[in-house]
């Protein structure tokens, strides 16, 4: 962590950050805590926040909140969001599962953004990504109906997994057809930031699988 992000922690937080008290389990109250009534964007594991932050600035019609448990990342997020002045963008520093499931409410998301989630690379740890049947569940009580579920990753067999296991859900409808896509994914969209990251992969001749899916009534 740089000295920076740690004084974006100290000084920065109060006017950007969302306290998780792991003793409650009241729900936050989101139209409170950004003072307007708009729909709701939760990316989840922001790393340092770049597609955050910009996707934040490209739509001051909407309200964003990143979710990620690394503090330097978020320390980076909070000098971005300040150099922009951002009013629309809050973060919360916490385990993402237990935000979902405690903290907010059912039918409350417009969209959620998970892009290139950990992999885990090795056979016998498959069953730690994020990506499974129960938290796809989970994802579908949070989001409302009609609202989106993004996804991106560089490692073929876990697109080929997310794409299996959200595509087995009644509650999400795969949106490569309509986005001019083929085999279940679609094109790189237009509002996620091209990190650094991605742009080492590409000159290494990584690949990237991008996935949107639909949240649909039963």
């Amino acid at each position: 962590m740089t000295e920076a992000q740690r004084r974006a922690l100290e000084v920065d937080w109060p006017a950007f950050g969302i306290d998780i008290d792991p003793d409650q389990r009241e729900k936050l109250e989101l139209t409170d805590i950004f003072g307007r009534a708009a729909d709701k964007v939760v990316e989840i594991g922001f790393g340092n926040g770049d597609n955050l932050v910009e996707y934040a600035r490209q739509d001051p019609t909407r309200d964003f909140v990143g979710i990620e448990v690394h503090r330097a990342g978020v320390g980076h997020a909070l000098l971005q969001a300040k150099e922009l002045g951002l009013r629309n963008l809050k973060v919360i520093c916490h385990d993402a599962v237990e935000v979902l499931e405690q903290r907010l409410a059912d039918s409350s998301l417009s969209e959620v953004l998970i892009l290139f989630p950990d992999p885990w690379h090795k056979k016998r740890h498959h069953k730690r990504r994020l990506i499974q049947t129960p938290f796809v569940d989970l994802l579908a009580r949070k989001i409302k109906t009609g609202g989106l579920l993004q996804l991106a990753t560089d490692w073929e067999p876990y697109a080929l997994q997310m794409r299996e296991v959200i595509g087995a859900s009644p509650d999400f409808s795969n949106c490569s057809d309509e986005l001019g896509g083929s085999d279940g994914f679609v094109p790189r969209p237009a509002w996620r930031a091209l990190t650094r990251f991605e742009k080492r992969g590409q000159r290494l001749g990584h690949g990237v699988w991008d996935l949107s899916f639909r949240r649909v009534s039963l």
